[in-house]
């Protein structure tokens, strides 16, 4: 066994996005906010704005297996969107904080296995 990470395609690893504007309008809907949010986060996704939280997946076959998990969470209310990019695509956004450039966040060193 060597120590070598696996190496994937930064045109077939993907990032699936989650991106979300819920009602937050009543202690009911204030549930159902965060049950999906925390129903993402469950599912290995990170916070990368308030309303925005994106996963690494190794293939478009896993972003197409996380996609089937998250749409029976979907909340009654609200719009959801889902989008998936590739690795290369991902790298290349612009990060600011302020007028600042920052950094892009990279994939996990290792993949969870489910």
């Amino acid at each position: 066994m060597t120590d070598e990470k696996p190496h994937f395609s930064g045109y077939h690893a993907m990032w699936l996005f989650a991106m979300f504007d819920l009602p937050v309008d009543s202690p009911k809907a204030r549930h159902e906010y965060t049950r999906f949010r925390h129903a993402l986060l469950k599912q290995g996704f990170t916070m990368l704005q308030f309303s925005v939280y994106a996963r690494f997946c190794s293939s478009e076959e896993k972003a197409e297996a996380f996609r089937k998990r998250i749409r029976p969470q979907l909340p009654p209310d609200g719009q959801v969107r889902l989008l998936a990019v590739t690795d290369k695509q991902f790298g290349k956004m612009e990060v600011f904080s302020g007028k600042k450039r920052g950094k892009t966040e990279k994939p996990p060193d290792q993949l969870m296995l489910f």
